[in-house]
């Protein structure tokens, strides 16, 4: 085992001088089946990725069985699909990337068990990925982001703040208490039947909600409070946000008789109203993460500050808008991936596995001792810290949706 990780850390060294190794990436955490190959200077050489979206959306939720056995026919199709796009061989990597934390347990297990088994049959090591650090790092594929940024996550199972100082080293600022925003937008989706209409059938809820919210003509018809409000930290809270849209979406079905399958009057404006909700918590937060960051020296207020924004909220345009804005009144720059790097794939995973390779850091011989850990915290908490503070922020304005423009990138 000493030999092969001196051997191993040799080639490290040949491969940084060199710049030339090639990384696969393999990502199977929850709902998509992806993979990519990436050269050192994050050049795809290839890539595949198999959504299982249009499934899952008929059953209103990922069903983790129905998730894993999608995984089990689509994995191997899918990495020789992304090897033969990438023209070169399994021998040709210096490592496997794959993520087995945090996730699906079901899912997980099948993108581990298969990178193990390339591994073995190619005597290649692992780099076992962390899934929100890749999230976290893939703006640095394609954009000038440099050690230390703030970083909000925001996805259909995830909503943090955090600190990175450099890779690997991340602190936690606050993370939701209950749901995550991804899951309130598609539960209130499906709530208020955006799936039965013809434009809204094959995107995700929290898509259909952003493009109804664009027809609206009074985004404050409905009111939706604000969580934790009077609470001084970074935390986060979409239940309450999700019971309040129910409860108003029940209201409205009542008293306007509407039937099963049916829209509720104005429900434009209601996706509008309940977007705003969101996007102004998600602000709210990250402007405080930003002060306790530079009140304690984090980040420096007079050097280059970056805010990146990842996760699949992260293709949201309003929400990206209402962060750049108040990046620019703090000082600060703002970024996102493409938004096809945004959701899961492997490309993310790969990059991880690039920065992490270059700095032999993670890097795995021992293919035995790597397993899942579906529940994972990123990085050390600073939360306690960030409550002591107890931070009075004056808020930025939110922009109106109108003004904000849609991109196709």
């Amino acid at each position: 085992m000493f030999l092969l990780r001196q051997i191993r850390r040799n080639c490290v060294r040949n491969f940084s001088k060199s710049d030339n190794f090639l990384i696969l990436g393999i990502e199977t955490s929850c709902d998509d089946t992806g993979a990519a190959v990436l050269d050192a200077r994050g050049t795809i050489l290839g890539e595949a990725l198999h959504s299982q979206q249009s499934v899952h959306l008929k059953y209103g939720g990922i069903i983790p069985p129905l998730a894993q056995e999608m995984h089990r026919e689509n994995i191997e199709g899918v990495v020789e699909k992304c090897i033969e796009r990438s023209g070169v061989e399994i021998s040709d990597l210096a490592a496997i990337a794959v993520t087995n934390r945090p996730g699906l347990p079901l899912s997980l297990l099948i993108g581990l068990r298969y990178a193990k088994y390339l591994a073995r049959s190619h005597s290649k090591p692992l780099i076992p990925i962390h899934h929100m650090e890749a999230h976290a790092l893939t703006a640095r594929l394609t954009s000038q982001v440099d050690f230390p940024f703030l970083c909000l996550l925001a996805s259909g199972g995830h909503c943090q703040l955090v600190l990175v100082k450099s890779l690997g080293e991340f602190f936690l600022l606050g993370e939701t208490i209950d749901d995550a925003p991804g899951e309130a937008l598609d539960k209130t989706a499906r709530q208020i039947n955006i799936h039965n209409l013809p434009e809204y059938q094959s995107i995700s809820g929290g898509a259909a909600i952003e493009d109804a919210a664009r027809k609206s003509s009074n985004p404050h018809r409905f009111d939706f409070p604000l969580p934790l409000s009077s609470l001084r930290d970074c935390q986060f809270s979409f239940a309450g946000l999700k019971n309040s849209a129910r409860r108003q979406i029940l209201a409205s079905q009542a008293n306007n008789e509407v039937g099963p399958g049916e829209m509720i009057p104005h429900f434009e404006d209601f996706c509008a109203g309940f977007l705003r909700a969101i996007t102004r918590h998600l602000c709210h937060r990250t402007q405080r993460a930003m002060e306790f960051c530079e009140k304690e020296g984090l980040i420096e207020a007079d050097g280059k500050k970056s805010l990146v924004f990842g996760g699949g909220v992260a293709c949201n345009d309003y929400v990206f808008e209402a962060l750049s804005q108040l990046g620019s009144l703090m000082g600060y720059d703002t970024y996102r991936p493409e938004k096809k790097f945004c959701t899961d794939n492997g490309v993310m995973i790969a990059w991880n596995g690039v920065e992490r390779f270059r700095e032999d850091l993670g890097i795995v011989d021992d293919i035995d001792s790597v397993d899942i850990e579906p529940k994972c915290t990123l990085g050390s908490s600073l939360i306690e810290e960030v409550k002591q503070k107890h931070l009075a922020c004056k808020w930025a304005k939110i922009p109106l949706l109108r003004e904000v423009v849609k991109s196709d990138k």
